[in-house]
């Protein structure tokens, strides 16, 4: 049976951006057999990065962040249908009900969900947390039906985003961290500090390197005893301390979860042939850089990585070419734009590439063994793309690791339809590193 066999079915499991990406990728590259996408939000794929700001102020409404597709998908939408248990054997999906939805070739997007934190009162309705548009929808209502405090919980992007666009609406702001400093595992110390002095510059109070200690529901407010001995009191809280992976329906079906799903260098989860996985939840060697595997989560690397997962499920496992993507990234934070490349939270060093990142403008170089391996601008795009240019500047790649193998699962029933292209990224080279720093001394 080929690929072109209307007889076949493929079966994208995540109805976001990477699994439409993915679902668009399999049309463009010829399948014509059946497409379903299974999703467990009731929406169709929406702009998730626009929830913590555009959504919050009321610049978007909902319809305004529905994605369109490229391509005509002629798929078979289940909405709001959760996947209960998978058998890889059997090529198996369980559905509610008692459904079995079989598969010859499976697409794996189930992104993260928002992580839970410890001791925090979910079911009290001020306690929020961001991750779908209907915890956008919740939360918007909730600051429009007050006027007090508002605590974010977190000091990662959306936390930052959240507490920036509330400062926009007026409110009263504390960001709440167990991190001394913003940021700090994805773009370092110095980074941090200036955003933390970004933040202060605008009003958000910041409780840095505390964690709450214990939970006071009040009559109008929910009262929060910091480590520090700080009393805190919100009329409405956020919680925005990071996502797990959604892998708990995976649990028993033998591919290896750990941190996410674990896959090989062309997006394959390890052990099974005919299952890709893509976005949020995979965790995969990048060769660009290493062979660790990790996960990425970021809009853009969902979007490249779901087309890459549907060429290699296409291609077949033998014919399948490494995923080594550039990763880029930004986020606006009280009007400031922050852009990043490469993987920053590698670097032992940082150096000053241009402008005067202390200043509000400029690029900083993120440096491991002397090669440079990620930017970082602060309202420098045009750098940012010379830069970037740079970093994407092919060098050989390591080789992988190996993997654990969990129990091989029977071999995949596609024959492959073509070889995609070789991507064309891998690790800065050491005259990369070079160049960034003779530009530093020229700076200097």
């Amino acid at each position: 049976m080929t690929v072109r066999s209307k007889a076949q079915r493929i079966v994208v499991v995540g109805a976001g951006l990477a699994g439409l990406r993915a679902a668009e990728r399999l049309r463009e590259q010829g399948f014509d057999g059946e497409l379903v996408i299974v999703g467990e939000e009731k929406q169709r794929p929406y702009q998730r990065p626009a929830l913590s700001k555009q959504f919050l102020t009321g610049a978007l409404r909902a319809g305004d962040l529905a994605l369109r597709s490229y391509v005509e998908l002629d798929a078979r939408w289940r909405l709001g249908t959760p996947v209960h248990r998978l058998e890889p054997a059997r090529h198996v999906l369980h559905l509610p009900g008692g459904e079995e939805l079989r598969y010859d070739g499976l697409v794996i997007a189930t992104g993260v969900q928002a992580r839970h934190l410890d001791g925090a009162p979910r079911h009290d309705p001020r306690v929020h947390v961001l991750r779908g548009l209907a915890d956008a929808v919740a939360l918007r209502d909730a600051l429009l039906g007050s006027s007090g405090p508002i605590a974010v919980l977190g000091g990662g992007f959306t936390s930052c985003e959240v507490a920036a666009t509330c400062r926009s609406l007026g409110r009263e702001v504390h960001l709440v961290s167990r991190s001394p400093l913003l940021l700090e595992r994805a773009l370092g110390g110095a980074m941090g500090a200036r955003l933390g002095e970004l933040h202060r510059a605008h009003g958000v109070r910041l409780a840095l390197g505390v964690e709450v200690r214990r939970w006071i529901p009040q009559g109008w407010s929910m009262g929060m005893l910091l480590s520090d001995g700080q009393l805190l009191l919100a009329e409405c809280v956020v919680l925005a301390v990071g996502g797990v992976p959604a892998v708990d329906w995976l649990r028993g079906s033998g591919l290896v979860l750990e941190d996410g799903i674990l896959c090989g260098p062309t997006c394959h989860a390890v052990g099974a042939s005919d299952i890709v996985v893509a976005g949020d939840v995979a965790r995969w060697p990048n060769l660009r850089f290493d062979a660790v595997p990790r996960r990425v989560e970021h809009w853009l690397n969902a979007v490249e990585m779901g087309r890459a997962a549907a060429e290699n499920l296409l291609a077949g496992q033998q014919s399948a070419t490494p995923f080594t993507p550039l990763p880029r990234f930004w986020s606006e934070q009280h009007g400031v734009r922050l852009q990043a490349a490469g993987m920053p939270s590698l670097g032992e060093d940082t150096v000053r590439l241009a402008g005067r990142p202390e200043r509000g403008a400029g690029i900083a170089g993120y440096l491991r063994d002397g090669r440079l391996v990620g930017l970082v601008g602060q309202e420098s795009p045009r750098g940012m793309l010379h830069w970037t240019s740079a970093l994407a500047k092919p060098a050989p790649q390591p080789q992988p690791q190996s993997q654990p193998q969990s129990q091989p699962l029977p071999r995949q029933r596609f024959t492959p339809m073509r070889q995609p292209a070789a991507s064309r990224a891998s690790l800065a080279s050491w005259q990369l590193g070079r160049a960034a720093r003779s530009q530093v001394r020229a700076n200097n």
